[in-house]
This record gives structure tokens, sequence and C-alpha cells, in this order.
């Protein structure tokens, strides 16, 4: 399994080891999101930085509308199936996606692949970004829950909201 860190809170008054570890995720700015595979290292930073950011198990097919529309190779140009099969292993961006949320690979196994998804606000909003999720706001971890924020952030202007 691998889990979606979406940072929702923004660059106020920050302790020195929290700033670290946000930078170490890749996580710089606010809407800012980044994959990271389950395992106890990673379970220790987000449980250092669950007041700034919101995290869960993300789905593949979330994951590759996420590569699709907002993938991003070095020079900032959008990422397609025949870049990801020139640069890695991986067949399609479909095939990549299955990978990563099986847990078998990352999105340091393609070359050249920046390794944050910058993302709009989503549609409708948060619900709260000073409280954790199971006490009505957005922080913390949200388990399959992150999948329908994601979505909400990836519609665009034009469509319905769900």
């Amino acid at each position: 399994m691998s889990f979606a860190v979406l940072r929702i809170r923004g660059k106020g008054d920050l302790r020195r080891d929290v700033k670290d570890t946000l930078r170490m995720l890749h996580l710089t700015r606010q809407n800012h999101c980044s994959i990271v595979p389950e395992d106890p290292t990673y379970r220790g930073m987000l449980q250092l930085v669950k007041d700034h950011v919101t995290w869960g198990e993300v789905d593949s097919e979330v994951l590759a509308k996420l590569l699709l529309k907002r993938g991003r190779q070095v020079g900032d140009k959008p990422i397609d199936d025949a870049f990801v099969k020139g640069h890695s292993k991986f067949k399609s961006i479909w095939d990549l996606s299955q990978a990563i949320t099986k847990g078998e690979a990352t999105l340091a196994d393609v070359r050249e692949l920046r390794p944050v998804l910058r993302l709009p606000p989503p549609r409708k909003g948060y619900r709260g970004i000073k409280r954790g999720f199971h006490d009505g706001g957005d922080l913390g971890y949200r388990g399959g829950a992150i999948n329908s924020l994601l979505v909400r952030m990836l519609l665009e202007e034009g469509q319905d909201g769900l």
C-alpha cells in the first residue's frame, strides 16, 4: 500500500523538525501532494507533521488520474504513457499506478519525474484546517476518504461536483 500525503496548512511558524520533515516529504507549499510507501519510517514522519497534512491509502484509479493530469517531468512538461514507457520499466501510467498502490514501486522509479504533484484547492473547500479529520476537520489520517478529496481537487471549473 501507498499513502497520498497532502499538505493543507501554509507556512506559518513551524518548528525546525516539522519544517525539515515536510521538506523531506517534498511538501514545501500548501496543496502539494506526495506519494509515499506505507512503512514505519514514513508513519513516524507523518505522525510528526500530522497538524499540517492529511494522508490516507490512495486507489490506483485516483493515482492514475493524478499522474495523468498533474504529473510533471523535469522542465514542467506534462507526462503521458510514452514518457513513462521511455523512462521506466512500466508500459503506461496505469501500470505505474497499480505498482505504486501495491507497494512494488515509487515515483522515483521513473527517471526525470518530479516527486510532487501540485494541486489546486478542492472544489467546495476544506471542512476545516485546524481540526483533525475525526473531529470534523481535515487534518491527520483519513484512510480511504483521501480519494474523494483528491478527486475534488482534480475537478475543473466546468464540471459538476460530487
